[in-house]
């Protein structure tokens, strides 16, 4: 029998705690998640060991957004990253707050060491660099997206990094960091203290560079796939055996059964590259269902039943708290999120009043100008927008899950979720998202 989060031993070890993010996975791109043409077993596997959610969403359609609200548990706009961190000021649309109080900075006084392997991109300099924001090791990629798996540059600036230093490592971003983690985890087996260690790969992101023998793999077993679509198939199963190879490391260094292992992705997959949402409608960038919604598990062995699944709904800035509870690690600052735990463990339900959801992107261009748009949800009401030009539509998510069927305005529940939203976007707009001054 799963254990109740409140018979757990006050005075049992910490749990080491292995968050696995990955980049632009669609909702219907798993085996486990309904995918027929491709093999995802190490993933699979992960999803069976524990508990599978049904309804778990992204903070944001596209990437730093929700990798803020992972590392604060707030709202991506309460901590100054409303759109994409990058290189250059006119496409810039975030800068982290100050005032963020981070997850690996509750961790390690709780006494966790912090690593970060993979992709950052929340922020490019001091000081918003990882180890100044509280990681104690930091092995990966500053920046928003590669140009290249092999040369790992962006604009051809070299975002690699070993801590604070610039590196130029050979191979494929994939391989370089399951890899790293491998390393990780085998040097901190020979310590006491607990980790949190966040790998976060830049996979299926673009470009869809999957390595030769993994496409001509996936190419003789589906003959007739398309050339888009095997070569992101080749992608994910390249991940998949990436993940499994540290999901060994654990095992092989006598870890595993003390190790909370969290996967989800930042946002949905992305359609024009042959990425697959499911039955879901839309993709990366939308605020459709298919833009947010994510394959999410959860594994815990002797903790949590395997094979479990949850329709609970929860966000990433859910794992925040979700995390310190789990590692024992208190904080005072406000947060958004809220604990999933006792979900995790099926603790009995506590009376959980709703909340209001809210989603929010940034972004330049013609479709954009700079300027936000919105979705706001409550129970299966949701409310929102694809740009910031177009209205605002109500959808009744229970009577229409794929979102085709529009709710007149003058439905009571507009007007709720409106003022909702109208109220979160007052309280949002105190926190800057820009570095001042900023010279464009």
């Amino acid at each position: 029998m799963p254990q109740e989060l409140s018979t757990i031993e006050p005075n049992s070890q910490e749990p080491n705690i292995l968050l696995i993010l990955v980049d632009d996975l669609g909702y219907g791109d798993l085996s486990s998640y309904g995918a027929k043409d491709m093999e995802t077993p190490h993933l699979d596997n992960l999803m069976a060991s524990g508990m599978q959610f049904e309804n778990f969403y992204a903070n944001c359609p596209v990437c730093s957004p929700t990798r803020a609200s992972i590392m604060t548990g707030r709202y991506p706009d309460m901590v100054g990253v409303p759109g994409v961190i990058r290189t250059h000021p006119r496409s810039n649309f975030g800068y982290l707050a100050s005032h963020a109080v981070m997850l690996p900075e509750v961790l390690r006084r709780a006494g966790y060491h912090t690593a970060i392997i993979g992709k950052w991109h929340l922020g490019l300099e001091s000081p918003n660099l990882p180890n100044e924001r509280c990681f104690d090791h930091f092995h990966g990629f500053l920046g928003d997206m590669m140009d290249d798996y092999y040369s790992h540059r962006r604009h051809d600036i070299n975002y690699m990094r070993l801590n604070d230093e610039e590196i130029d490592p050979t191979g494929h971003a994939t391989d370089l960091f399951t890899n790293w983690s491998i390393e990780y985890i085998k040097d901190r087996a020979k310590f006491k203290q607990p980790f949190f260690l966040y790998l976060s790969y830049n996979a299926p992101h673009t470009p869809i560079q999957p390595p030769e023998e993994w496409l001509e793999r996936v190419k003789q077993r589906e003959p007739d796939m398309d050339e888009k679509r095997a070569r992101l198939v080749a992608l994910i199963e390249h991940l998949d055996d990436g993940i499994g190879k540290v999901l060994n490391a654990l095992q092989e260094a006598g870890l595993e059964e003390n190790t909370l292992v969290i996967f989800t992705s930042d946002n949905g997959g992305q359609l024009n590259i042959g990425a697959s949402n499911g039955v879901l409608h839309g993709g990366k960038g939308q605020m459709y269902e298919g833009g947010i919604k994510e394959p999410m598990c959860a594994v815990w062995p002797r903790r949590m039943r395997q094979g479990s699944r949850s329709s609970h709904v929860a966000l990433t800035m859910d794992l925040f708290p979700t995390i310190c509870q789990a590692a024992g690690a208190d904080f005072s600052q406000e947060i958004d999120g809220r604990s999933i735990l006792s979900h995790m463990l099926e603790a009995p339900a506590t009376d959980e009043e709703e909340r209001f959801l809210f989603w929010v992107r940034r972004e330049g261009g013609l479709s954009y100008a700079g300027q936000a748009f919105y979705a706001v949800r409550y129970g299966h009401w949701k409310l929102f927008q694809n740009t910031p030009f177009e209205p605002l539509k109500l959808y009744n998510l229970q009577d229409d899950p794929q979102e085709e069927h529009p709710l007149d305005e003058s439905h009571k529940q507009y007007r709720v979720l409106l003022n909702a939203l109208q109220n979160h976007i007052i309280k949002t707009g105190a926190v800057p998202w820009q570095r001042y001054p900023v010279e464009l």
